[in-house]
């Protein structure tokens, strides 16, 4: 019921701004927009290749294509723009592990965390920013904003100590059950963490990607503010990176829908009209998933040879709870 509720304030938040976005599609500087775009392209491929740098550090002695990296990780942002619950992380884990030989899910699974840390890292900064701007109201006021997914929380609080509790202790319980097999299992979550042990290596080859990733981010962001005619800056910019992290805290919907349209309208109040906050709102992320879907469809058509996203969402599922801790022993770097 509460995920229900969400969601369904979620969707409200985003088509109640659709009207507003079709309106105003005469007013946008098409050559802008389609500059930003290209940049947000660059953004995704750009990331890549700090994927790629950790994969093959996991495995050094097995041949890494970065061919084979980007179109996984660019069918999983496909698939994230559409799809809830990040279920382009499946996809993008199914896709890479039969890429490169005798990789394991752990292992593939745990390289992903070495990108969160960098992520982490900006995605508190910018909140942080957005919030000593006063352009975000406090922390215990916003899950009151419509569609953002929180709000359950300060009307359940007992609720949400059990959700916590009985998630801490199931883990706790599958440890236990599955000692057999753990250390096993860790090895090959340690294996895809193993780039970290080498930090100038790390912040070369992993870092490096990540922050000139987020320069074209930060860099989109600002044409497509302008492509809408909206106040493009620095602050401006940054602030739209903060809700683009907030909204996407709790993803019930793909890419923060309704959260995002939602936290903008909070953002924006006072420096634009509603109409053209709304029509941003809504045309931005649009043009975003668009090119998004587009990349994850030509990456899955070109490299792996299908289009068939939904089956490969499934086998993705199926393949992650058979492989488990099994396969070959972990390599060593």
């Amino acid at each position: 019921m509460l995920v229900t509720a969400a969601l369904g304030d979620s969707f409200r938040a985003f088509f109640d701004t659709v009207e507003a976005f079709l309106g105003n599609l005469a007013a946008v500087s098409w050559g802008l927009l389609a500059l930003g775009l290209l940049l947000h392209a660059g953004f995704v491929t750009v990331r890549t290749r700090g994927w790629l740098n950790t994969v093959r550090a996991a495995y050094p002695g097995v041949p890494v294509r970065w061919r084979d990296i980007w179109a996984s990780y660019a069918v999983g942002f496909g698939v994230n723009s559409v799809v809830p619950a990040r279920a382009g992380e499946v996809a993008r884990l199914y896709l890479a592990h039969g890429s490169v030989a005798g990789a394991s899910y752990p292992t593939l699974a745990s390289s992903f965390l070495v990108e969160a840390i960098f992520d982490t890292v900006i995605g508190v900064a910018l909140i942080t920013f957005a919030l000593t701007q006063g352009a975000l109201p406090a922390l215990p006021d916003l899950s009151r904003i419509p569609g953002l997914g929180l709000g359950w929380i300060p009307r359940n609080p007992e609720l949400a100590l059990f959700v916590v509790t009985f998630v801490a202790v199931a883990g706790l319980a599958a440890v236990g059950l599955l000692s057999v097999r753990v250390r096993a299992f860790w090895a090959r979550v340690r294996q895809g963490l193993v780039i970290l042990r080498d930090r100038p290596r790390y912040l070369r080859e992993v870092v490096t990607w990540q922050a000139s990733a987020w320069l074209l981010r930060f860099a989109s962001f600002w044409l497509l503010l302008a492509a809408f005619g909206m106040l493009a800056s620095v602050r401006t910019a940054l602030l739209v990176l903060a809700v683009q992290a907030m909204s996407t805290l709790v993803p019930l919907t793909p890419q923060g829908a309704g959260a995002q349209q939602a936290l903008l309208a909070v953002v924006f109040a006072g420096l634009a009209a509603g109409p053209q906050v709304a029509a941003y709102a809504v045309g931005q992320q649009v043009a975003i998933v668009v090119v998004n879907v587009a990349l994850g469809f030509a990456a899955l058509a070109l490299v792996f040879g299908t289009t068939d996203w939904r089956g490969v969402i499934a086998r993705g599922r199926e393949a992650r709870t058979t492989d488990g801790s099994g396969g070959a022993p972990p390599d060593t770097a």
